[in-house]
């Protein structure tokens, strides 16, 4: 039987805004069963704090993923620590902001991980429920496509294609959780081009971005002077995100992600298709009690 986890003690980090460039703290507290994953503004109003992490207030997707609530609190750049509390397992927790956004830390989820595991993973005796994919779901447009089908585990199969030769086109396929996500996935940065750094500069965007917290490509060059962490950095932290993006379906997904060039647009677009159709999707526990008769069973087998 799988239980839920969350995290045995608080614990907090201070880190960098990528877009505001302002200092702020994020602290992970423990949850009870079936809270699911809470952000919590600390500098607004306590009735007007809490942003349920959950596809359904995701608000924009430009550049990141922001969540937003009815009363028009946001936070943004969720994906990198919505990957990390995936990766090792994380049900329920409460994620404090002092800030509009999550710190950006050095691009990755790594930072998040060990902050989960220094905060040690607490198991809870509660089953853990996860959203079993029923028929193949797609969203496309041109050459840029999501998906999700049946399966027996969660994988991501994922193609990116780029002009600049530094990136070029890479693919991965295989398992993107628990040890797996940590080894493989966790470490890869986010990434930029130069030319969009400075537009983002112009805009106001992008203060706290640096070569410590991001991969800068210029042309057919990687500026950062220590290089890459994996031959396919690119290709994995496109991994990442897309771990982050589908944790916001609320639960674990039971499925294979395959796409092409997906970003966090068309990852939140898969999800609302899927969950726009009752018969692509159903939720079980993997205890044998559930409302679809021995799905769960089988499951657990």
């Amino acid at each position: 039987m799988q239980l839920q986890k969350t995290l045995r003690n608080p614990v907090s980090c201070v880190g960098v805004g990528l877009h505001s460039g302002a200092e702020v703290v994020l602290s992970l507290l423990p949850a009870a069963p079936d809270t699911g994953i809470l952000f919590r503004r600390t500098d607004v109003s306590r009735g007007e704090a809490t942003i349920p992490a959950h596809y359904a207030n995701v608000v924009d997707t430009r550049l990141c993923t922001l969540l937003g609530n009815a009363d028009g609190t946001t936070i943004s750049t969720v994906e990198h620590l919505m990957a990390a509390l995936a990766g090792c397992g994380i049900d329920n927790a409460i994620v404090e902001v002092g800030g509009p956004e999550v710190p950006i830390m050095d691009g990755s989820a790594h930072p998040f991980v060990s902050l989960i595991e220094s905060a040690d993973i607490s198991v809870q005796e509660v089953p853990r429920r996860v959203i079993r994919v029923l028929k193949p779901v797609e969203v496309r447009e041109g050459d840029v496509w999501a998906r999700l089908e049946p399966d027996t585990d969660f994988s991501i199969e994922l193609e990116i294609d780029f002009d600049s030769k530094a990136i070029a086109r890479q693919t991965y396929s295989g398992p993107a959780l628990n040890g797996v996500f940590k080894s493989d996935i966790s470490r890869a940065r986010t990434f930029g081009f130069a030319h969009e750094v400075e537009a983002m500069r112009k805009a106001g965007l992008g203060r706290g971005g640096s070569l410590e917290n991001a991969v800068v490509v210029d042309g057919d060059r990687i500026l950062n002077a220590e290089g890459l962490r994996f031959d396919d950095e690119f290709v994995r932290h496109k991994v990442l995100d897309c771990v982050g993006d589908l944790y916001l379906a609320g639960a674990p997904i039971l499925g294979r992600f395959q796409g092409r060039k997906t970003g966090h647009a068309f990852n939140n677009r898969l999800l609302r298709a899927l969950f726009a159709d009752p018969d692509a999707w159903e939720m079980v526990t993997l205890d044998g009690n559930n409302a679809h008769g021995n799905a769960a069973l089988a499951l657990s087998a």
